[in-house]
């Protein structure tokens, strides 16, 4: 099974970059939407606001004012946790929510361009 997440964006070219400054992958792009790869098995696509609204019934959500998803991806260590989010804050992203490091978890997160709430986490392994 696979999973395609759909996000709207305020400028679909503006957001591309921002992704493929990330080291993601983009596939699939038409002229309102594009996919960035996170596996082979999930993909978030991007859709300019216009086409997102073309699929719904009801008002597009403002993520800059509110939080209706964590989009959350999962790194081997630290050492990528922290790149992704260094990369995306250099790349114009705001910091968002609470940075864990407890030991069983280490995880920062930021707000895309639009506000969209992602974070990296990586999970430690236990002892075998």
């Amino acid at each position: 099974m696979q999973l395609f997440v759909n996000l709207p964006v305020k400028d679909l070219e503006r957001s591309k970059r921002f992704f493929g400054d990330l080291g993601f992958t983009l596939f699939g792009m038409a002229e309102d939407m594009a996919s960035v790869v996170i596996s082979q098995e999930t993909q978030v696509m991007l859709l300019s606001e216009p086409a997102f609204a073309s699929y719904i019934d009801k008002d597009i959500a403002d993520a800059t004012r509110g939080t209706e998803a964590i989009l959350v991806l999962g790194m081997e260590n630290p050492a990528e946790v922290d790149a992704l989010v260094d990369k995306a804050l250099a790349s114009g992203a705001t910091p968002a929510g609470v940075e864990q490091e407890d030991g069983v978890r280490y995880q920062r997160g930021f707000a895309d361009l639009d506000g969209h709430h992602w974070e990296a986490l990586c999970l430690a392994r236990p002892a075998s």
